[in-house]
C-alpha cells in the first residue's frame, strides 16, 4: 500500500548504539523563542551550538527595548561560536487579552459566574474580566467555550480557566465557570473556539514594531500570527515592501479553524508556515489536531515550502527530560516531514532552555535515520509531474545521485537560496552545504543565506567577496565549501560529494572526490 513504511530489522539493533554527536546536530531545524531564561550572550551561545538555528522574538509581550538587547546579545553569541542564526520577529495579531495591572493572583471556583465585559477601567478580579474587544458579545452565544489563561495553550488546567457562555447583557457575557483555576501575572490570553474576530490579522501595533524593530534590524523572517485568509499574507507582504524589507520572508501561523479552511491559499502565497499546534488543539477538537498536522506537513513538502510545528515538548518548561509521549511526538513530526520544531516556552521561561533545544536535536536527528527519503522524493516527483522546470530536474538528479553514491554532503553555488531550497524540497538524507556568493560582511552573513536556516537540512556557507562566476573562481570556493566541510567533520578523505551548479543559462550535476580540491 502507498505511503506504507517498511519496518528494518536492524532499526531495533540501533537502539542499543549510542547516538553519534556532530557539529549539525539534526537536519531538522529547531526555532528558540528567547526571553527571560535565554538572552544572555552564555546561554544563547550554549543553545546555538546545541542546534538552534532560528532565534524568535515573540512582540505579544514586553517591549522593543528589551527585545533590542536579547537580539544584540544573539549577534555576539553568533559571532563568538561563528554560527549564523536567522532572526524571526512573531506578530502578537488579534490576539484577545485580559490585562491584570495590579498582577494579583485571580481564583476562579468551578460553578461560579464571571462577567467578560470590554470595559477596561474594570478591575479584574474573579466576579469581572475586562478583555481588549468591545465586540465579542455580538460574536458569541450561548453554550460557547471561552478559555482564558496566563499560559492558556500548555493545557495546564492549574493555571488557564474554561468557561461556558450562559448569557450576554449588552456587552457584556456571563460564564460559569467550568474549571477551578488561579489566573497569575499580568496579562491572560482569551480565545473562543471556532469563533472569527472581527480585529485585523496584522495590527496597528505589530506595524509599529515592524516599521521601527523590524526595519532596523533587518528581520529575516516575520511569522505572521493568526493568519485568516490569503489576503493577510499579502498585506503583510505589501507593507514589507513599503518598509523596505523586500527580502523578509512570511512565515503564516495557523492556529484556528478559520486558517484551516483557507490553508491551500496560504500557503500558496506564504514563504513558510507555522503550525500552533496549541491554539488549534483548543479551536479544533483534540482527535483532529493530527490529521491537520499530518495534511499540512504534506502540502509543505509538496510545495517545497518550510513546516515548522509547535508546542512539542512543554513538560520541559520545568523538567530536564521530555515525557515519552512528548518524545515520541516529536519523532513522529520528523517523520512526517516537518521543516523545524519551534520551542516557546520552553527557552523563553522555562529552567532548561539549552537541554531542551539539545534534547530536540537529538530526537529529530535518530528520526531522521529512519526517514523513509525514498517514498517522499517519489511522491514529490509525482506531484510535480513530467512537465519539470529544468532546474527542478536537475536539483531532484542532484539529490538522486548523492544517493546513489552515497555523497557525503550535496554542495549548492546560490546568491538567493532558491537553489538550494529547490534540491532541499527533495529531503536528501545528507546536508545541502549552500555557497553563498556573497560580497557582504561575512561575520553577519546576508539575510538569504540565513534565511535558509529555517529549512531542513540547508546549512549556508559565505564565500570571499573574491569569488566569481568563472570557472577558476568556482573551483576556488568549492574549495573553501569543502574546507569548510572538512573542518566539521561532514568530510573526510575520499568522500564523494555532488555538485549542483547554474552556469550560464544551464543547471549543471557533478560528482566529485572530496580529496581533488
Amino acid at each position: 500500500m502507498q505511503g506504507r513504511r517498511i519496518i528494518d530489522p536492524e532499526w531495533l539493533s540501533s537502539i542499543l548504539v549510542l547516538s553519534k554527536t556532530a557539529f549539525f546536530p539534526s537536519l531538522t531545524r529547531i526555532v528558540g523563542t528567547l526571553g527571560p531564561k535565554s538572552r544572555s550572550v552564555e546561554v544563547i551561545e550554549a543553545c546555538l551550538t546545541a542546534g538552534m538555528s532560528v532565534a524568535r522574538f515573540d512582540f505579544s509581550w514586553l517591549n522593543a527595548e528589551y527585545h533590542q538587547e536579547t537580539l544584540d546579545n544573539l549577534r555576539t553569541a553568533s559571532e563568538n561560536v561563528k554560527k549564523l542564526c536567522a532572526v524571526m520577529l512573531d506578530t502578537m495579531g488579534p490576539e484577545l487579552q485580559v490585562y491584570n495591572k495590579s498582577g494579583n493572583p485571580i481564583e476562579l471556583r468551578v460553578d461560579a459566574n464571571v462577567v467578560i465585559t470590554p470595559d477596561l477601567s474594570k478591575i479584574p478580579s474573579a466576579e469581572v474580566l475586562p478583555v481588549n474587544y468591545s465586540g465579542l458579545a455580538e460574536a458569541v452565544k450561548k453554550g460557547d467555550t471561552i478559555f482564558i489563561g496566563q499560559y492558556l495553550y500548555t493545557g495546564s488546567e492549574s493555571t488557564s480557566v474554561w468557561l461556558e457562555v450562559v448569557e450576554t447583557n449588552g456587552q457584556d457575557i456571563i460564564c460559569l465557570v467550568k474549571n477551578s483555576a488561579t489566573l497569575a501575572g499580568f496579562i491572560f490570553t482569551m480565545h473562543v473556539s471556532q469563533l472569527q474576530i472581527n480585529l485585523p490579522t496584522l495590527s496597528s501595533s505589530d506595524k509599529q514594531v515592524i516599521s521601527t524593530w523590524g526595519v532596523h534590524n533587518k528581520v529575516d523572517l516575520v511569522s505572521l500570527s493568526y493568519t485568516r485568509h490569503v489576503e493577510d499574507v499579502r498585506e503583510l507582504r505589501a507593507f514589507l515592501q513599503s518598509q523596505n524589507l523586500h527580502d523578509t520572508q512570511i512565515f503564516a501561523k495557523v492556529e484556528n479553524e478559520e486558517g484551516l479552511k483557507h490553508f491551500d491559499e496560504i500557503l500558496q502565497e506564504a514563504d513558510g508556515i507555522i503550525l500552533s499546534r496549541g491554539n488549534l488543539g483548543i479551536d479544533l477538537p483534540p482527535e483532529k489536531v493530527f490529521l491537520f498536522q499530518k495534511s499540512a506537513v504534506y502540502k509543505c513538502n509538496i510545495a517545497g515550502k518550510p513546516a515548522i510545528i509547535t508546542r512539542v515538548v512543554d513538560s520541559m518548561t520545568d523538567n530536564l527530560r521530555p515525557t515519552r509521549a512528548e518524545a515520541t511526538d516529536v519523532a513522529n513530526a520528523v517523520l512526517d516531514g516537518t521543516d523545524g520544531i519551534l520551542l516557546g516556552a520552553e527557552t523563553l521561561r522555562g529552567v532548561y532552555p539549552v537541554e531542551a533545544v539539545q534534547t530536540v536535536g537529538r530526537i529529530c536527528a535518530e528520526a531522521e535515520r529512519v526517514y523513509n527519503q525514498n517514498l517522499q522524493f517519489k511522491r514529490i516527483v509525482k506531484h510535480v509531474g513530467e512537465q519539470m522546470s529544468h532546474a527542478e530536474s536537475v536539483a531532484s538528479s542532484a539529490v538522486r545521485a548523492a544517493i546513489k553514491v552515497n555523497a557525503a554532503v550535496i554542495v549548492v553555488f546560490t546568491s538567493s537560496g532558491r537553489a538550494a531550497r529547490l534540491v532541499a524540497k527533495y529531503r536528501p538524507p545528507m546536508p545541502v552545504l549552500a555557497l553563498f556568493m556573497s560580497s557582504s560582511d561575512l561575520s553577519s552573513g546576508t539575510t538569504q543565506a540565513r534565511q535558509c536556516l529555517a529549512a531542513r537540512g540547508i546549512f549556508p556557507i559565505l564565500c570571499s567577496p573574491s569569488t566569481g562566476e568563472s570557472k577558476s573562481l568556482s573551483d576556488s570556493s568549492l574549495h573553501q565549501a569543502l574546507e569548510y566541510g572538512r573542518s566539521v567533520g561532514v568530510i573526510k578523505h575520499f568522500d564523494r560529494v555532488v555538485v549542483f551548479q547554474k552556469i550560464g543559462d544551464d543547471c549543471v550535476v557533478k560528482i566529485i572526490e572530496s580529496d581533488d580540491f
